[in-house]
């Protein structure tokens, strides 16, 4: 009986078979390492938020929490004026004089003083007949007895004489407490300026007044330095 003939595997195709499994092995290892090393950790959600995805994966994008810190607003200390307050000039009734105040403030009248004020600062004019121009010396025994009686919690701070455009006049300084608030209740410690200037039989007194820890040193230098006398 004749045996059937043995089948014959050509070598060449039997290598390149060989070679292809062996490819095909070390792609599936391959891609098992990359798997097993790249594979894409969720960042904790308060840092980042997946957006959307792409070819390449998911695309991730910075939360809100990842901006730039943020700046607590500024604020200025109760009873600062404004760097850009406005002024206008004001002519008390019947006086030959004219002063700036700041635009917009509140005016009242009581008893021969004029008031503008607004929030927590107020500015006086009172002006009366005189003979004679205040010194240190008269304002120390005239006028801050009366002041010592009338301002709740009077502190006394300096006399002295200064310097203005229209002429020397004496300053007193103190602090005192201010009006008990309507609504609140609460009490504010308030700065004192008080200026006398005297022209020609006319006196002017010039209060300027707000809480102490408020710096308003150009503001009132703005009043007191617009003063002019006419006539």
């Amino acid at each position: 009986m004749d045996q059937p003939a043995a089948r014959i595997v050509h070598p060449t195709r039997r290598a390149l078979t060989i070679a292809a499994v062996g490819a095909g092995v070390a792609a599936l290892a391959a891609c098992g390492a990359s798997n097993a090393t790249t594979a894409p950790t969720s960042p904790p959600m308060s840092t980042a938020a997946v957006s959307s995805s792409g070819p390449s994966g998911p695309r991730v994008t910075a939360s809100a929490s990842t901006s730039a810190p943020s700046h607590a607003t500024e604020s200025n200390p109760p009873g600062d004026i404004p760097d850009n307050q406005a002024y206008v000039s004001y002519t008390p009734p019947g006086a030959a004089l004219t002063l700036k105040v700041p635009e917009g403030w509140a005016r009242t009248s009581h008893g021969g003083v004029t008031s503008f004020s607004d929030k927590l600062n107020t500015i006086q004019i009172e002006v009366t007949k005189a003979t004679a121009a205040p010194s240190e010396a008269t304002v120390r025994d005239q006028d801050l007895p009366h002041l010592r009686a009338t301002v709740p919690n009077y502190a006394q701070g300096k006399v002295a004489t200064v310097a203005r455009p229209a002429g020397n006049g004496v300053l007193a300084t103190y602090q005192g407490d201010s009006a008990p608030n309507p609504v609140t209740g609460k009490v504010v410690r308030d700065a004192f300026e008080r200026y006398t200037f005297y022209h020609k039989g006319t006196r002017v007194d010039l209060t300027l007044s707000g809480p102490t820890n408020a710096d308003n040193v150009d503001p009132w230098r703005t009043v007191t330095d617009s003063l002019r006398w006419h006539g």
